[in-house]
């Protein structure tokens, strides 16, 4: 998909179609007001017009996220059609600005017209689809042409991203691999000169002491990778943010065998590994002015004679000792021995983990909704509010004393998991806090994105199937802070 902004009114503009934003469900002025009365359009509604070349969406107002959602809706409705060309006149929000708009307009194209058919025979060739956005903006003002390009170019930037992303997370579990994901981490810094990677094998984790880590992958053919890349700007950089990702690349559950149909799912364990390179890659393509690592955690959990047991006792890389509870708690024993890694080679400002880590989180929050779990309020405040600018959904968990407790074990310094379940998106977090050293407790933010990664049902702008969640919230929050 391409964008090009003319300098333009929307009627001026030579394309094969148009897409025309609504308030509501007022359509008093655009050039179909009679049909669009009859049609029974209204507010929040979509109507496409192939005779007459246009598609109506209602917006509530121009504010960023409803321009993405109004753009996800018209490219889908519009997705059967033979052309080569939109025209758009941009909903500038006034309190966002021209850049932002522009930004939202770009990814709700973007993200709203992918798809993952990799594996289906039959489907229909690929149209390298113009959009053409007019520099009059829909209510008559003209728009700052240099504002709009760069909005464009970095909403393009950021969804082709989250696209990609959307794409690993999708690919399935007997090709994507450890080693695939290695493999996309070493391409990713062979295409830009500001990104660097290196692999770890299993040899490095046992000299490391990562015996959680080891753990989890001890029945699984596939060697474990510890992949670390760093973008680094060609500026001083203003701060140094890592960020730490569940690589899953299956989750069988171990021993403590999921049933069937929660096993569907599993390819999408990656989310939060794909999300921290993705976010990586970003970074590069924006050329943010920050030092941004990612610490991806690689492996699978399977069962076999090898595999690792409830009542299991292990022993963490940063000296702590763990009773095994569940082996389908695995995602936090990787991330246990991860976060240990990353603060002592990186030593970074900011470190935050990605990962599709509890249902518990599902269950409190929804599908839609990211929790956020840290020790300092102030971050997590901070995070939220940038983030959200993305339009992806945040939620701030907080520790209590008596959840704290329930990570407590008889026998070891803490247990994996709580046997009873209640709190578990927070005891899960506070099992990670146990792993975070006393300098960085107020410089870690835990996300958990089980809920969003993957959508069972298409939502907003996400499709079926992996959404990139947690990669446009994490740009944004960089973009802002």
């Amino acid at each position: 998909m391409k964008f090009t902004f003319k300098q333009e009114a929307l009627d001026a503009l030579d394309a094969d179609y148009s897409i025309r934003f609504v308030d509501g469900a007022e359509t008093k002025g655009t050039p179909d007001e009679e049909i669009l009365e009859i049609s029974g359009f209204e507010k929040g509604s979509i109507c496409d017009l192939p005779e007459r070349r246009r598609v109506y969406v209602s917006i509530t107002d121009a504010k960023p996220d409803n321009v993405r959602l109004g753009m996800a809706k018209a490219l889908r409705a519009i997705n059967g059609h033979k052309i080569g060309s939109i025209a758009v006149a941009p909903a500038i929000c006034e309190t966002a600005g021209v850049r932002a708009s522009a930004a939202a307009l770009a990814e709700g194209a973007l993200l709203g017209a992918y798809k993952f058919d990799k594996y289906i025979s039959d489907t229909p060739e690929k149209r390298d689809l113009e959009i053409l956005v007019a520099g009059v903006c829909r209510r008559g003002s003209v728009i700052d042409a240099q504002e709009a390009e760069r909005g464009l170019e970095q909403g393009a930037a950021v969804a082709d991203v989250t696209n990609w992303v959307r794409d690993i997370v999708n690919e399935v579990p007997q090709i994507y691999t450890p080693a695939a994901m290695a493999r996309d981490a070493a391409e990713l810094a062979c295409s830009a000169d500001t990104v660097s990677c290196e692999v770890y094998d299993r040899v490095y984790l046992v000299k490391e002491g990562m015996n959680a880590f080891l753990a989890v992958n001890q029945s699984s053919p596939h060697e474990p990778k510890l992949i670390h890349i760093v973008y680094k700007p060609e500026c001083e950089p203003k701060k140094r943010i890592a960020f730490v990702g569940k690589g899953l690349t299956y989750d069988s559950g171990g021993l403590s065998l999921k049933p069937s149909q929660y096993m569907l799912t599993m390819k999408s364990d990656k989310g939060g590994a794909a999300a921290a390179m993705g976010i990586v890659k970003a970074a590069s393509a924006l050329a943010l002015p920050l030092e941004v690592h990612a610490v991806l955690g690689c492996t699978e959990n399977m069962i076999g004679a090898n595999a690792y047991k409830p009542d299991d006792i292990v022993t963490a890389r940063n000296g702590k000792t763990i009773e095994v509870v569940n082996t389908d708690a695995e995602g936090r024993l990787v991330l246990a021995d991860c976060l240990s890694w990353t603060q002592d080679k990186i030593k970074p400002d900011i470190m935050i983990d990605l990962a599709t880590l509890t249902g518990a989180c599902v269950t409190g929050l929804g599908a839609y909704t990211t929790g956020v779990i840290g020790n300092s309020y102030e971050l997590q405040t901070e995070f939220k509010k940038l983030a959200e600018k993305s339009g992806e959904l945040y939620s701030i968990l907080e520790f209590n004393d008596y959840l704290r407790k329930e990570v407590d074990s008889k026998i070891a310094d803490c247990r994996n998991a709580v046997p009873n379940g209640t709190g578990g998106a927070i005891t899960a977090g506070e099992f990670l806090n146990r792993f975070i050293d006393g300098d960085y407790k107020d410089k870690w933010l835990h996300l958990d994105i089980a809920g969003p990664a993957f959508a069972e049902n298409a939502w907003g702008y996400n499709p079926e199937g992996a959404t990139g969640a947690g990669v446009r919230g994490c740009i944004y929050y960089m973009l802002g802070i």
